[in-house]
């Protein structure tokens, strides 16, 4: 496992999107463990991705608009909803005291849906991992699936932390009206904000 790939691998995790917001989203609502459960739907949304990319069905999404064009119009519409209804107060950012079976399910099915109906991931694995892959190694498909469960592990372990970071100031926030309602609008605008930079992408 080269350090090149770890070190990027780690800034693409790191940097703020729709999955970081929405953990953190999870970890102020429901506290730690419904930061983690989001963690974990946010590294599931990723499989399908790498899936795409190493079997070369993303490349079918670069070349379709048709099929692109879908996926981002569906991602456009999930983003504007959870904007929608965090503002109202019934989605990533509604406080609940303990969180059920049925809540935890709700958040691992957001959080899943979230990452697959971005197209964009699976064109960014698509130039991403082959860029790790040694021209004659032996086995490529077994290094890739080497290198996607690293970068799964290196997105679960970080969205955790951002989750858990959260959830320990969840009692400072909740305690206080005004910085819940500033926090819930700012949410809301990320979440519009991100599904607007997502329809404005390009293939």
């Amino acid at each position: 496992m080269s350090i090149d790939f770890l070190v990027t691998s780690l800034i693409v995790v790191v940097s703020p999107g729709t999955g970081v917001l929405y953990t953190l989203a999870a970890g102020l609502a429901r506290g730690a463990r419904a930061s983690v459960i989001a963690a974990f739907g946010c590294t599931l949304g990723i499989v399908p991705h790498m899936a795409a990319a190493i079997l070369g069905l993303a490349a079918v999404l670069h070349a379709s608009a048709l099929a692109f064009q879908t996926l981002k119009v569906l991602g456009v519409a999930y983003l504007l909803y959870m904007a929608w209804s965090t503002l109202r107060e019934r989605g990533a950012l509604r406080v609940e005291t303990e969180i059920s079976p049925r809540s935890a399910a709700q958040v691992i099915t957001s959080a899943i849906l979230i990452n697959i109906l971005n197209p964009k991931l699976s064109i960014f694995f698509l130039a991403f991992l082959p860029q790790f892959v040694r021209a004659d190694e032996r086995h490529p498909l077994a290094r890739m699936l080497e290198l996607s469960s690293v970068f799964m592990l290196l997105t679960f372990v970080v969205f955790v932390g951002y989750g858990v970071f959260a959830a320990s100031v969840r009692t400072h926030v909740i305690s206080r009206p005004r910085v819940l309602t500033w926090m819930r609008r700012s949410f809301a605008g990320a979440f519009a904000a991100l599904g607007v930079k997502l329809a404005l992408a390009d293939r």
